[in-house]
Formats: C-alpha cells, sequence, structure tokens
C-alpha cells in the first residue's frame, strides 16, 4: 500500500468527552479508493471517530490530515467530505431528483449542472424509475441508494458511512452490502464505513479496524482480523470461536510464531503465537479455535483428543456440534451441510476432533 496515496491520516487523535475518554490515542492510515471499516460494539469510539473526520467533533488532541492536508479549523461545508447518516435524513417534502440535487444548489452550482449531476447520480444508483417520487413512497433501500447518490453528487474525496444499513432488513441488507461495495469501486471514492455488524465488515471491506473502549485493537484484510485475531476481544468479536484456557511449553521464534500450547485440562496443541509475548516459554493466555476448523471423525484410537457428542442444532447450510472432550474441555465446531457427508453424528455418539494445521491460535492478551 505503500505506492497507493494515503487519503486519510490518524495521528495521535484523542477525544475526551469531560472525564469520559471516548478515543484513546491512536494512529493510523486510510488508503485512497479503499473500502475501510471502523467495526466495534456501542460505545467504542467509532462514530465519535467519524464525526472528527467530518469536522462535527474537534479532536481533543492530534490531527487528521486529508490528503496530507491538515483538517483542523476546517468547517465540515469546508470539508471534501460527506456522511451517509443512519436515518438517511432526506428532505421528505422533495423529489428524489431535488433531494440529491439540494447540496449541489446551495455550493452554487449552475442549473444546468446540477440536472447533468442528478441525472449521472440516478443512473449510477438505478433509479431513473424514480426520479420524480417522494421518499414516503420509496422502499428503504431506495431511500438509501437517494441518500447515497445525494452525498456523491458533489463528489467528495471521502465519503462517511454511520451505519446506513442497520435499518434495513436482513434480505436487503445483504443486497445492500454488494451495491455499495461495487458502487465504491466505480467511483473511486474513499469509503469510510461505521457498523457492529462483523458480517457487514467481513463482506465489503478492503481492511477493518476493530476497536474497543476507545481503541483500535487490530486493522487487517477480512481475512487477517478473522484468521490472524491479535487479542481474545478480537477473537470473541469477529464470528464464532473456542476459547480455551493454556500456556506455552514450547516456542519457536520464527517467521511462522510457531508454538506448542498446553491446555490446563492436559492437552498439547501445536498453534501460531498472536503477538511477542505468546512466543515466551511459560506465557499465560487462550487458544482460540474457530469452530469450523474443527474435524470430526468416527472415534478410534489414534488420536488423544477424544469425546462425546452433548448437543446438535441444525442451520440450515450447517450444523453445530458440541462436543465434551474427555479432559472434560467444551468445544464447539460447525460442519457443513452437504449431500456428500460421510459422517451424520447424533446426541450420544464417541468421535476423535482435529484441528486443520495452523489454525490454533495463543492469544497472550
Amino acid at each position: 500500500m505503500n505506492s497507493i496515496p494515503t487519503a486519510v491520516s490518524i495521528r495521535a487523535v484523542a477525544k475526551h468527552f469531560g472525564q469520559f475518554v471516548a478515543i484513546r490515542e491512536m494512529s493510523f492510515d486510510i488508503a485512497d479508493n479503499e473500502f475501510f471499516t471502523l467495526l466495534g460494539p456501542s460505545g467504542c469510539g467509532k462514530t465519535t471517530l467519524l464525526r472528527i473526520i467530518a469536522g462535527f467533533e474537534n479532536t481533543t488532541s492530534g490531527t487528521v490530515l486529508l490528503f496530507n492536508e491538515e483538517l483542523k479549523n476546517l468547517p465540515p461545508n469546508q470539508r471534501p467530505v460527506n456522511t451517509v447518516f443512519q436515518n438517511y435524513a432526506l428532505f421528505p417534502h422533495m423529489s428524489v431528483a431535488n433531494n440529491i440535487g439540494f447540496g449541489l444548489h446551495m455550493l452554487g452550482w449552475s442549473r444546468k449542472d446540477i440536472d447533468d449531476r442528478v441525472d449521472q447520480m440516478v443512473k449510477t444508483v438505478r433509479l431513473e424509475e424514480f426520479i420524480n417520487r417522494k421518499p414516503a413512497q420509496l422502499s428503504g433501500g431506495q431511500q438509501q441508494r437517494v441518500a447515497l447518490a445525494r452525498a456523491m453528487a458533489p463528489k467528495p474525496k471521502v465519503l462517511l458511512l454511520d451505519e446506513p444499513l442497520s435499518a434495513l432488513d436482513l434480505k436487503l441488507r445483504q443486497q445492500m452490502r454488494a451495491e455499495l461495495k461495487a458502487l465504491q469501486k466505480e467511483t473511486g471514492i474513499t469509503f469510510i464505513f461505521v457498523t457492529h455488524d462483523q458480517e457487514e465488515a467481513l463482506t465489503m471491506s478492503d481492511r477493518i479496524a476493530v476497536m474497543s473502549a476507545g481503541e483500535v485493537q487490530q486493522i487487517g484484510s477480512p481475512s487477517e482480523v478473522y484468521e490472524q485475531p491479535a487479542s481474545r476481544f478480537v477473537a470473541e468479536f469477529i464470528g464464532d470461536t473456542n476459547l480455551l484456557d493454556a500456556s506455552v511449553v514450547s516456542a519457536q521464534s520464527n517467521q511462522h510464531n510457531q508454538v506448542d500450547v498446553k491446555l490446563d485440562s492436559g492437552e498439547c496443541i501445536p498453534a501460531t503465537a498472536a503477538s511477542p509475548h505468546a512466543l515466551e516459554n511459560g506465557a499465560r493466555g487462550h487458544l482460540s479455535i474457530r469452530p469450523e476448523h474443527i474435524t470430526l471423525n468416527a472415534l478410534s484410537t489414534t488420536n488423544d483428543l477424544a469425546g462425546t457428542i452433548r448437543n446438535t442444532t441444525y442451520l440450515g447450510t450447517d450444523t453445530q456440534y458440541e462436543i465434551k472432550l474427555d479432559s472434560g474441555v467444551n468445544l464447539f465446531t460447525r460442519t457443513q451441510n452437504s449431500g456428500n457427508q460421510q459422517h451424520n453424528f447424533s446426541i450420544g455418539n464417541k468421535v476423535n476432533v482435529s484441528f486443520a494445521p495452523n489454525s490454533a491460535r495463543f492469544l497472550s492478551h
């Protein structure tokens, strides 16, 4: 990413509201033409950071740069940034065309330029048939497209999206995820997307910043934050995982950061270390294993990790099994429901448990 221009630089930014620390000092860059997501639970500071970039909040300390220009003291209407809010904030008495063109009119664009740009944006979001309708005559997904078109019409360099899909039903959210990602690639605008929904973040983002309590826990691609979580919080917050108390018994300081860990229940398992501290012999932490990385087989005598099926849950595309190992440890695993399954396990079945290579992650915090 070094050759790609930086769109937004967050440099030692902190935000306090009285005694409450909304954002602890954080620094990172967002690349031009990137779909970047701020992901975290309510109250973690992600919307506050978005509002700082937009100019609706000032920093307590630190600076924000947009294409290497400092934004401090620049009011929101003078920043080449636009925001799509959760409630869309459409004017109910205006048509689709007038909603999209309103901001351009306020910026002093000519009538011809406004009309041309509105026509272009209506085609971009595929609302040609609805150009004269009022917001109340549109579905939730159509209203969101209007809000997107209005925000993109002035050609901002950065588009901020504050949980814009949260008001939609599941099917429409899934549809709009694909449309948003395609729209970002088509326009080349840098998108900074705020959500608490892990699936949204994983399906749309080029990179994700996972936030908790005003701090960035990890930044990486969707596969990196899912497959290689840096902390227990990231492992638990993104997707499902098994977390088992363990300690390092042997560490190899190489490019793979391989360690052998011993579960408190006695089993020894090879894993990858998530941090330098996790490479220290005797380090305490948690072994994280995603349910889909666990394989179940009919019981044999070749695997020490033997257990019993305690519960099964049919989930449509896959089945979740709860297993109690002979050592007393409980594990959850998921197996895809396909037509050529070799085993369908039932409650009480004895099974062997194995893990895909490099799928176990040792987390020291």
